[in-house]
């Protein structure tokens, strides 16, 4: 019994550690970026390149949209996600100019797991694990309908991210996302 009090002290500590850097995180990110971005896909390498604006908004913990999100995941204590971010995004093929997306999500952190209302894939709410390589570095993974995505956002400086997908179904790479994200604002 007191093995288990240490391993839960432990896990209460990373938890901790892990909701500060995640906070930090997205503070970081907070503003307006302009994301240039090349997909290739697997195995034949077609590529295609768009061209995204970003909003990214700092989320409190208590406020409506995280307990909107805690509420749409069914969990039992509305303000239990302890910060998160609202991400918008406006997208154009960068090659013909054509509208490809344009939308949004909401992130909640609890403990390592990040909360979302969609995911990349799928219009329902998603779970990700996501873990710290270190205080600039995030690593996210996600699964669902089959699939594994596998991303790692890192901060470079103030005014840069880079970013990488890696999308695979039935233990097969399909796709690879890789982006170039420049604060505008």
């Amino acid at each position: 019994m007191k093995g288990l009090v240490i391993v839960t002290a432990r896990q209460l500590a990373q938890s901790k550690e892990a909701s500060v850097l995640v906070a930090e995180f997205f503070q970081a990110s907070e503003g307006n970026w302009r994301s240039e971005r090349r997909y290739y896909t697997l195995p034949d390498g077609e590529t295609k390149e768009m061209i995204s604006l970003i909003t990214i908004r700092f989320l409190a913990q208590g406020c409506e949209e995280l307990q909107k999100l805690a509420q749409l995941h069914q969990l039992s204590d509305l303000e239990s996600l302890t910060c998160g971010a609202y991400v918008s995004w406006n997208s154009t093929d960068s090659v013909s100019g054509k509208k490809q997306s344009i939308g949004s999500t909401i992130f909640g952190a609890l403990g390592n797991t990040l909360y979302r209302d969609r995911g990349f894939a799928t219009p329902k709410p998603v779970k990700a694990d996501y873990y710290f390589i270190n205080d600039q570095t995030m690593c996210l993974r996600t699964e669902y309908n089959g699939s594994v995505f596998e991303e790692e956002l890192k901060l470079v400086g103030s005014n840069y991210r880079t970013r990488q997908t890696i999308i695979s179904r039935a233990g097969e790479q399909q796709m690879i996302g890789q982006y170039l994200e420049t604060r505008i604002a």
